[in-house]
């Protein structure tokens, strides 16, 4: 096949997927949570400050109770993710989030300020539900050929907003205010869940076959199937790695400006800029490399360049170098999360994919956690520099760590069958 006729019947794929109705349904739904979720990290954010006299403590109690719920309630979400019907299942989510912001409005208004944390906590537990059920519904609706292409766009979507919702955040607090913000939220959350009614309707759980269900034999089953999979298992490795590393790097990134770049620290904003612009552009982009590439060797990619990147970033007292190191990482970072997700849908069962998703994305958030926790006491014995390498390289490790997969093929590429009626459609 030419280069051109390869590229037409890219876009036609594209254009097919958009067509999908419940494609289009969930990303519409994805951009009023965006719109939600950004409001919330940042305008709760400034409000906490303001209430604290920025106080750091209290500031980075707001990141512990986004990422806490993910140990507790990520095994338990992916497994009733499987059990219960995904569409009513992130309807009601949606609805239990903006119940909940609601709730945190009234308290504010009785000058119970701390309240603020109870939205994020409630919100961080329901999408551990929440998350597992979309990918369901993916594997359901979105053809096989079709679900590099429908990660790429989704990463897209998520790259605008690391562009636009930091301003959004702050634009709608600083001209109205934390009552309107998070007002805002709530209405974002309802509208998503009003949004999400337009889904096709659920397959019926079988009711003999889920009483019979055991929560943690169900729980350990997950952890099985992805032991059994030498793809799930690789790909479990790679995302503590990768967590590893870049809690170092989101950890540290302030004191490459002050120390590495003798910059003042509010420069934080252009780098955090520059790579969310290039999220942008690699978001679009991969949508090209995804029709010529397998997932793994898309991953492989990005492990490396991100890998080389850090050490680089580490390296460079210059403005200029670390900026554009700074965006070819951000550019082949959707590679990342785009091969990630295709993989976990492509190596997965239906019936099991939440208890996958609940399974490998606790590796990567907790591994995160452990290296923003330790990064900060390990810069006072050893040099930043250092630090970065060590990042760098444990993202080396887990890229070589996929060479010995990539002989594999999906189920659904290797066993895949011509369908008279397409595979998927609804």
């Amino acid at each position: 096949m030419s280069t051109q006729a390869a590229a037409t019947a890219s876009n036609g794929s594209n254009g097919q997927l958009l067509r999908n109705r419940f494609f289009q349904t969930v990303l519409f739904s994805n951009v009023l949570l965006q719109i939600g979720i950004w409001v919330r990290n940042l305008a709760l954010m400034l409000y906490v400050t303001d209430k604290t006299g920025d106080d750091p403590v209290s500031v980075s109690l707001i990141y512990v109770v986004e990422f806490a719920p993910i140990f507790v309630f990520s095994f338990i979400g992916g497994t009733f993710a499987d059990r219960w019907r995904p569409k009513n299942t992130m309807i009601w989510c949606d609805i239990l989030s903006a119940v909940s912001v609601f709730v945190v409005l009234l308290t504010i208004m009785f000058e119970t300020w701390e309240a603020v944390y109870f939205a994020t906590f409630v919100s961080a537990i329901l999408s551990q539900f929440s998350q597992p059920s979309v990918m369901k519904l993916f594997k359901q609706h979105i053809p096989a050929e079709q679900l590099q292409s429908a990660m790429a766009i989704f990463q897209t979507l998520i790259a605008i907003f690391m562009v636009l919702g930091p301003s959004l955040g702050v634009i709608v607090y600083n001209n109205f205010g934390i009552d309107v913000s998070i007002a805002v939220m709530g209405v974002a959350f309802l509208l998503s869940a009003l949004v999400l009614v337009r889904l096709p309707k659920d397959a019926p759980v079988e009711k003999a076959a889920a009483q019979e269900r055991h929560l943690r034999r169900e729980i350990a089953e997950g952890f099985r199937y992805v032991w059994r999979s030498p793809v799930l298992r690789t790909l479990c490795g790679v995302f503590a790695l990768a967590g590893l590393a870049v809690g170092v790097m989101q950890t540290l990134g302030l004191f490459i400006v002050t120390e590495r770049l003798g910059k003042p620290k509010e420069f934080l904003q252009f780098m955090l800029m520059i790579n969310g612009i290039a999220m942008l552009i690699g978001g679009a982009s991969v949508m090209l490399v995804a029709k010529k590439l397998s997932p793994q060797k898309m991953l492989a990619i990005g492990m490396l360049a991100c890998a080389l990147c850090a050490v680089g970033i580490g390296y460079s007292t210059n403005v200029t170098v670390t900026l554009v190191l700074q965006f070819i990482n951000g550019l082949f970072f959707p590679i990342i999360q785009v091969a990630i997700s295709t993989m976990m849908l492509q190596w997965s069962e239906e019936s099991i994919v939440g208890r996958v998703n609940g399974v490998l994305s606790p590796m990567f958030v907790g591994m995160m956690l452990v290296t923003m926790a330790t990064a900060g006491p390990i810069k006072t014995v050893m040099p930043l520099v250092t630090l970065y390498i060590i990042a760098g390289g444990l993202m080396f490790l887990g890229m070589l760590l996929l060479l010995p997969i990539f002989k594999y093929k999906a189920p659904e590429q290797a066993n895949k069958q011509p369908s008279p009626s397409g595979i998927g459609a609804h």
